[in-house]
């Protein structure tokens, strides 16, 4: 069924000269935009254009809440995702204003103990390279995504733990932690969180009164929007909200296009708005200066007017139809977004949707630029749709002749339950495996996945939904369990990220909660080959000494078998005789198992 597009006009004020022209401009562009929205099957969107120091058209199509009807309007919110990385900037250019700081400063000038992977790295990337992504760091994403955290100190603690793939300087590569990282600079500069800085000294002066900078705003404010996503039959669907938490300076910024375009006023009038200086004008011509190549961005014969491809501080720099673009885009769970201004030109256009992944801020915001930039006129939501097509129709050509690396008929090395445990990386964090009714589990903060035995030890995870496992989704991802010198499984590999070497998850064995009472009963001397070890209780835990080691605290894992919890592989089991007490210990290790007799 055709669906109809609600169209909300903003209230604006303009001069008759720029209205006049900005109308002749814009004809008919309210009929090419309800197309967007039903070409791309989207809830909703909106936009708005600024000019110098105005805003020139201003409109919410579709609905901020599909299912009941509710339309968008321009001062809807919206999740703006990456957008946000240039406030996080602009925190940087005002501190060094105020002499706080220098971009050739090394982050850990500003935050104890930080610390990336190596030394190199640490003696040699600056503020100012965590800004244009040219520490070599790859995303590591799923650092994040899957183990969310509230504490920014404990996310940037993972950053020793994470790889790079290249040297500092040597690669654009995007990464979020790096502007993370920024945030928690100015947090230990100010005293105050990022939050309240950029609340303070960007939204405040600028008049963002509804813009929120986290994921209670959004759920709380009575005009912002639901994120949809569609399905594979190209359905529209409600899309839960995603808490980006303590990864905050990166994406969490909710607002709407209206606030946003004095935003984009700001960057246009080189830092000023409505007069005021609100960001000094040499970071602004810096941070649309090109600080670090993206890629060689060569013209091709589809498009010879688009062209080179760098960064700034927080920006994509490029050539459009002879025209310099500054813009970013942005993508949460839900919601995709694109703000871009032409510097020389004095045009800002800003676009929100509550789509995931959408290609709608792309379309919208070219369709507009070419009428006010008085080129050529492009169908760019004809152009994008056919190349999405095109794409679809090619992964599933390529499908079908993607030969299988299964190898059919391998079993299990061990029982089910041998694999359940908690499995932990310093750089991510520590998600469960769990067996329940013969399947097998990855639970995660916010996501559960089923996994599928692939081959032999290898599983290949699916997602839970609403409706049940979606075992038609196909994924690359493969979770690879490991053992130890003595049989155990100990470990689990997986590659999130082509850029990333495989990644290894050390396995704790699920612990069993065991009375102090019960403990008791194992508490004595065991000798062993003339030498005498102790088991006690220390601070209501089972603690073994052997004489010249130091202590070792043992954890429950099955009814009188415990590990030692820091040393992989290293068991004990205690022995009970025909009347129940116990009179032996195993010590079982790598290099065999080990009887002692209880004195």
């Amino acid at each position: 069924m055709k669906k109809l597009a609600i169209i909300i006009l903003a209230t604006i004020t303009i001069s008759p000269v720029i209205a006049q022209n900005i109308d002749k401009q814009l004809k008919g562009i309210d009929q090419e935009l309800e197309k967007v929205l039903e070409t791309w099957n989207a809830s909703g969107f909106a936009v708005a254009v600024v000019k110098k120091n105005e805003i020139v058209y201003a409109k919410g199509f579709g609905y901020r809440d599909y299912e009941n009807k509710k339309p968008v309007t321009p001062n809807t919110l919206f999740a703006i995702g990456s957008c946000t990385k240039a406030f996080t900037t602009s925190l940087m250019g005002l501190l060094r204003k105020d002499g706080k700081l220098s971009f050739d400063d090394r982050p850990s000038k500003y935050i104890p103990g930080f610390m990336f992977y190596n030394e190199k790295m640490n003696n040699t990337i600056t503020i100012k390279d965590l800004m244009c992504h040219r520490t070599g760091l790859p995303r590591h994403d799923y650092s994040w995504y899957l183990f969310p955290s509230h504490s920014k100190d404990s996310l940037i603690d993972r950053i020793e733990y994470q790889e790079p793939y290249t040297d500092v300087r040597e690669q654009w590569y995007y990464n979020n932690f790096m502007f993370l990282t920024q945030g928690v600079i100015a947090e230990k500069i100010t005293g105050e969180s990022w939050e309240e800085n950029v609340a303070k000294k960007l939204f405040a002066p600028l008049g963002m009164k509804r813009s929120n900078l986290n994921i209670e705003g959004l759920k709380n404010d009575e005009n912002a929007a639901l994120g949809y996503s569609l399905d594979k039959e190209d359905n529209i669907e409600k899309t839960d909200y995603y808490d980006i938490a303590a990864m905050s300076p990166a994406g969490s910024i909710n607002s709407s296009v209206n606030e946003m375009s004095n935003w984009l006023m700001t960057w246009i009038n080189a830092g000023k708005f409505n007069g005021e200086e609100i960001l000094p004008t040499p970071f602004v011509h810096q941070a649309i200066s090109g600080q670090m190549v993206v890629g060689s961005g060569l013209p091709d014969a589809e498009n010879p007017d688009l062209h080179f491809g760098n960064y700034g501080y927080g920006w994509f720099l490029s050539s459009y139809k002879g025209h310099y673009r500054v813009e970013h885009g942005g993508n949460i769970d839900g919601f995709s977004a694109n703000t871009c201004f032409f510097p020389s030109d004095s045009i800002g256009i800003v676009v929100l949707t509550n789509q995931s992944g959408s290609s709608i801020p792309a379309v919208v915001r070219n369709l507009i630029a070419d009428r006010l930039l008085n080129v050529t006129r492009d169908d760019w939501n004809k152009d994008l749709s056919e190349r999405r097509n095109e794409r679809i129709k090619q992964q599933k050509e390529a499908e079908v002749d993607v030969v299988s690396t299964r190898i059919t008929g391998t079993r299990l090395s061990h029982d089910l339950s041998d694999y359940a445990g908690t499995y932990s990386h310093p750089g991510y964090g520590s998600f469960q495996i769990m067996v329940e009714n013969d399947s097998m589990f990855a639970q995660f903060a916010l996501e559960k996945l089923w996994l599928k035995q692939y081959h032999y030890d290898v599983f290949q995870p699916f997602t839970i939904t609403d409706n049940g496992i979606d075992s038609t989704e196909s994924s690359a991802l493969r979770f690879n369990f490991k053992t130890n010198d003595v049989g155990e499984i100990a470990r689990l590999q997986v590659k999130f990220e082509a850029a990333l070497p495989t990644l290894e998850f050390n396995r704790e064995a699920t612990k069993i909660d065991v009375d102090v009472e019960i403990l008791e009963q194992y508490v004595g001397e065991y000798t062993l080959g003339g030498m005498t070890g102790k088991v006690y209780i220390k601070e209501d835990k089972l603690t073994l000494y052997v004489p010249g080691q130091p202590e070792y605290e043992l954890y429950a894992t099955d009814e009188h078998k415990f590990s030692i919890k820091i040393l992989e592989g290293f068991n004990v089991e205690f022995v009970p005789g025909e009347d129940g007490a116990i009179q032996e210990v195993l010590f079982i290790q790598p290099n065999g198992t080990f009887k002692a007799t209880k004195n």
